[in-house]
């Protein structure tokens, strides 16, 4: 067995997706930050190992990736070792002479973890901390249309989201759902109250805005507190810990 190297802090939640077992708990990572690839070619140089410059690294790997996203766009699939890369076209044709229609078909990637990175879950361990102080918990997403699963979004589509304690409600300012832009963080876009369609404290379903292409947070900011008769006297903010995207 390989030595543990790694250890990865995590809380318990209730499991809002099975009803097989309603005491059923879930475990999330207790992630405190989101690397980029500049964070990731700093921390190679400064363990040591890399024998090249951070800014080196982080210049080959983002050559190397926008490479790989250009192959990707010419139907060709990637195998690295650690991660595996497919495009694939998503939707029904109803006939041999049908052509490909944006409006009803779709093109996206796909990305599972490949040998490489397998051989690393040996060296991983999980330090259970307990039940967390649960407020509001985003725990997935599902675009109706396209069915896909905490990825894709289609703007001006429905979207349902499953979760804990996520009804919005309260009249503080922020309470709402909005999705915030990835490149720039101040550009961000609010689902108007109206396309709230279901609003219940474990799933949401709305009416996304229109979003341009980009890649978000969802954030929910409510005064939900689990009782019908009494608000939170400030609101509490559940961000999803998954990237969604708009392609």
């Amino acid at each position: 067995m390989a030595n543990i190297l790694h250890r990865i802090k995590a809380y318990l939640y209730e499991n809002p997706l099975t009803k097989e077992n309603p005491n059923d708990l879930v475990a999330r990572v207790d992630s405190e930050v989101s690397l980029t690839v500049k964070d990731i070619a700093e921390s190679a140089a400064l363990r040591g190992g890399a024998d090249i410059s951070a800014s080196a690294m982080e210049h080959a790997t983002n050559l190397w990736l926008k490479e790989m996203a250009y192959r990707l766009c010419d139907g060709f699939s990637i195998n690295t070792g650690w991660f595996t890369a497919s495009v694939h076209i998503r939707g029904t044709f109803d006939s041999p002479l049908e052509h490909f229609n944006p409006d009803k078909h779709r093109v996206l990637f796909e990305f599972h973890q490949g040998s490489e990175l397998r051989k690393e879950l040996s060296t991983v361990t999980v330090e259970v901390l307990g039940l967390a102080e649960v407020g509001a918990v985003i725990a997935q997403v599902v675009d109706m249309k396209t069915g896909s699963v905490d990825d894709l979004l289609t703007p001006n589509g429905n979207l349902k989201i499953t979760g804990q304690k996520i009804k919005v409600v309260g009249d503080e300012p922020g309470v709402g759902i909005l999705f915030r832009s990835m490149e720039d963080p101040d550009a961000t876009y609010t689902v108007d109250p109206l396309d709230i369609v279901i609003n219940n404290p474990s799933e949401l379903m709305i009416v996304l805005p229109y979003l341009p292409p980009d890649s978000y947070k969802l954030e929910i900011t409510t005064q939900y507190s689990g009782n019908k008769r009494q608000l939170l006297n400030q609101p509490r903010t559940a961000v999803f810990d998954r990237i969604l995207n708009v392609t």
